[in-house]
């Protein structure tokens, strides 16, 4: 069981490189580049949508979002965009690092969440 985590986690990293790469070619439509540049901030993001000291949730969300995001984004780059990417990203395994740009644009989507429900409640409660 463990042996099968570690190799599940050594593909979504390598699966995280390649889509990195794919979402700089410039054959990949831009539905694909936005839902990867989604993917990739949270998943490289040091700020989690539910934190993981929470027990549980925490460690839920990257269980589920990641792999689920990462899914969608792959499924979205063309197949010949990704099958060079991967072999490019197997050929020089590279450390995804943590990217200050990605938290910006975490904090900016949850900020802009947060001002979304705000004023969502402010008309519910002008209304009721």
């Amino acid at each position: 069981m463990l042996k099968r985590l570690r190799l599940f986690a050594r593909r979504l990293k390598a699966d995280l490189l390649a889509l990195s790469l794919a979402a700089r070619d410039p054959r990949t439509p831009w539905l694909a580049r936005a839902v990867a540049l989604l993917v990739l901030a949270y998943a490289l993001s040091p700020i989690d949508l539910i934190p993981d000291p929470i027990p549980v949730l925490g460690q839920l969300d990257d269980l589920l979002l990641v792999p689920a995001g990462l899914w969608l984004a792959l499924r979205l780059v063309p197949p010949a965009v990704l099958a060079e990417a991967r072999a490019e990203a197997a050929r020089q395994p590279r450390r995804l690092a943590r990217s200050p740009w990605g938290l910006a644009l975490m904090l900016g989507l949850y900020a802009l969440a947060l001002w979304g429900g705000w004023h969502l409640f402010l008309r519910a409660g002008a209304g009721g």
